[in-house]
This record gives structure tokens, sequence and C-alpha cells, in this order.
């Protein structure tokens, strides 16, 4: 009896380990590793960049190197007293409809969109214009272009369209034979000057030759000044007289020419 006493109790104690040994917690799993997140920027600053990515050629300044010019894009200018513009190119040469390159000398400086106006002058217009002066069109003389001043250099007066790189003054055509022809010349063929008229006065907004204001009597100036209501200026006498020679002088010796 003794006997199966002792080995209840030693049964028992057996079952009481298991259960301790079954309540017993496990200890937890070791967390996996996690990645350190990204670094955020505080609110309200900004997050620093590098340098600043070049901006791409303009809309117009592809339209313009894409069969209608020859040009080059050129930086901003910035300048002091209202001059100054964006979208700015030199302007080599126009491609004339027969895949030739009419050149200027010196290439002129002007913002993208007069020049484009210029390009399509000459190609469209110009071109067959001048054909009845005996042959095509070579060449073109670029009186004035970018310049920082008054209109008509006049000190007080307001800032010339060539301030603000929208403006072109043109002397001269030059013909593949070589020959030389000012837009302001009496004796040019009267039809053609005023055919270059019409044409430039359609397509520019303001127009100065001849009898203009006394400042545009050798050169023909053109702009795209914007004006209230697409006002237009188109002012180039044409159909002034040839002029005459001037008087000899009175002292002049006998046999003398003209130097």
């Amino acid at each position: 009896m003794r006997l199966i006493m002792l080995g209840v109790l030693v049964w028992l104690a057996w079952g009481l380990d298991l259960v301790a040994a079954a309540t017993v917690p496990l200890p937890r799993p070791r967390p996996l590793p996690v990645e350190a997140p990204e670094p955020t920027q505080p609110s309200g600053t900004a997050a620093p960049s590098g340098p600043a990515a070049p901006a791409g050629p303009s809309q117009c300044f592809a339209a313009l190197t894409s069969g209608l010019a020859d040009a080059e894009a050129l930086p901003p200018i910035a300048a002091a007293a209202g001059c100054g513009a964006d979208d700015v190119v030199r302007l080599d040469a126009v491609i004339l409809k027969d895949a030739r390159h009419a050149e200027f000398k010196p290439p002129p400086t002007l913002r993208c969109s007069m020049a484009a106006a210029v390009a399509n002058w000459l190609r469209d217009d110009v071109a067959t214009q001048v054909l009845p002066l005996g042959a095509p069109l070579a060449g073109i003389e670029n009186y004035d272009s970018y310049e920082c001043r008054p209109r008509n250099r006049v000190a007080g007066a307001e800032i010339s369209e060539h301030g603000r790189a929208n403006a072109i003054d043109i002397r001269s055509f030059t013909l593949t034979n070589g020959k030389r022809y000012e837009l302001t010349d009496p004796n040019v063929k009267k039809s053609v000057r005023n055919n270059l008229k019409t044409t430039a006065c359609a397509r520019f907004m303001t127009v100065l030759g001849p009898g203009s204001d006394g400042y545009h009597e050798e050169h023909v100036h053109l702009d795209l000044a914007e004006r209230s209501n697409g006002f237009r200026i188109c002012h180039w006498e044409v159909n002034l007289p040839v002029p005459l020679p001037r008087p000899r002088p009175a002292d002049a010796p006998a046999g003398a020419g003209a130097g």
C-alpha cells in the first residue's frame, strides 16, 4: 500500500512539471531587419537642387531652323532702361525655295519671332519681287538690328524696338549677278520698290522708309511693335522723284570730275 501511494505521488509530480513547462512563455522571435526610411525634408524648406537643366530650344527656333533659315540660338539679353529680350537668335541666312541660302551681312540679332517674320518675307515675297532686277536674291545688307537706344537715337525718346531685338533696318539686296540694289534708291524700278513696300506692310507692324520722318532715307525699318487694336504704321514713299545731280560749284576748275 505504501508503495502504491508513493507511485501516485511521483506520477502527480511528473504531471505538474509538464503543466508548468507548457505554461512558461517562450521568448519572442527576433524581429527581421528593417530598412531605414528615406530622410524626409522638413516642412517649409526647399529641397536642395543641383544645377538647373539647360532649357531646350523654343518652338519658334525649332520651326525657324527646320528648312526656313540658318540661325543660332543666343542667350537672353538682359539690359536696363526697358531693353532686352528672350528667345534671341542670330539670323545668318534665309533658305530660299530653290534651296539656296541668301546670307545676311552682318547677321542680325533678333528675337525669334521677328527673325521668322523676316525670313518668311524674304523667302515668300522678296525672292520673287527682285527678279525683274535681273537675277535672283543672293544676300541682304543688315544696317541695324539689336541696339539698346531710344528711337532714332533722340535723347529722351521712347526705347526703340531695336532695343527689344524686335526690329531690323535693311539697306540693300545683292543679287547672284553681283549687283547691289538699295531699297531706297529711286533709280531702282518703281514697280519693284512698290511691291516690296506692299508685302512688307502686310507682314510687319511698322515700316519706315524715305519720306517717313527724315531718319530713314537710306534704309527701310521693319518691326513687330505691339500696339492697341493692332495699329500699323506703313510710311515708305516709293514714288519720290529721282533726285537731280547736284549743281556744279561755281568755283570748280574746268574739267574737274566727281571725287
